[in-house]
């Protein structure tokens, strides 16, 4: 049995640090690196994805809606063209300094708001999609497990991975508790590690209703700007080898 692990990382900006890169990139396969609209800059994610390569992590895009100042997490109204456009764009933007380094990217995670959103709006996914399709076909589309974003994925023919949170509630429809109600996080690092084994061995996981969810996860995602969150990739590691679970990336998954 193996599993992805990826946390969202180069979330930095200017004068200002976010998270726990360096520590939490010797944990995880996987990392989503922020392209400049919801977070990071140009320096941010070259260092970042140098840091990856050193650290033999895969690299991912993390687009998200151009919002600095909100961090991706407010709701935005666009267009078709301008989801794709956006979209399209941070990928080339990553990609430089992939090219630069020699590093292949991987896959895209959409960030905040658009990855929240893109999981139940057919349109804003198939917007998402064919800008992966028109980038590079041969990058995984990483998704909510469940979500429009996954099965549009499919659909164009793209390769598409089912993610899962070791810090996250979740409602009964298997979308994600609003980080704005309580209990949207998981703060208790024992009870993450036992949803985390459960999605993994069970495919199952407790809404936060108190009612079972059928969840078929390729990656679990650990927030790496999250309070505990060095702590929650070094318990959710060694409890995923002690029960026999490979972490691998998700080029060897999906």
């Amino acid at each position: 049995m193996h599993i992805d692990l990826n946390s969202d990382l180069g979330e930095s900006f200017g004068r200002y640090t976010i998270g726990n890169d360096v520590q939490v990139l010797g944990r995880v396969s996987s990392a989503n690196i922020a392209c400049g609209f919801h977070a990071g800059d140009p320096v941010v994610m070259g260092k970042t994805v140098s840091l990856c390569k050193a650290a033999g992590v895969h690299v991912g895009a993390h687009p998200g809606f151009p919002d600095l100042m909100g961090f991706g997490r407010r709701n935005m109204s666009l267009s078709f063209d301008e989801a794709k456009a956006y979209v399209l764009c941070q990928l080339g933007a990553l990609d430089a300094f992939c090219r630069a380094q020699g590093v292949k990217m991987q896959h895209v995670k959409p960030h905040g708001a658009l990855y929240n959103m893109a999981a139940k709006d057919e349109t804003l996914s198939r917007a998402i999609c064919e800008a992966v399709r028109d980038f590079d076909r041969e990058l995984i589309v990483l998704g909510l497990a469940g979500s429009a974003l996954v099965s549009t994925a499919r659909e164009l023919g793209l390769r598409a991975a089912s993610e899962v949170f070791a810090d996250r509630a979740y409602e009964p429809d298997g979308t994600l508790v609003a980080r704005s109600k309580p209990g949207a996080m998981i703060t208790d690092e024992d009870e993450a590690i036992r949803r985390v084994l459960r999605m993994v061995t069970e495919h199952r996981v407790e809404a936060v209703t108190g009612e079972d969810i059928a969840i078929a996860p390729d990656s679990i995602c650990v927030h790496g700007d999250g309070e505990k969150a060095l702590l929650f990739v070094q318990k959710i590691r060694a409890a995923l080898a002690a029960d026999g679970i490979e972490v691998k990336a998700l080029d060897a998954i999906v």
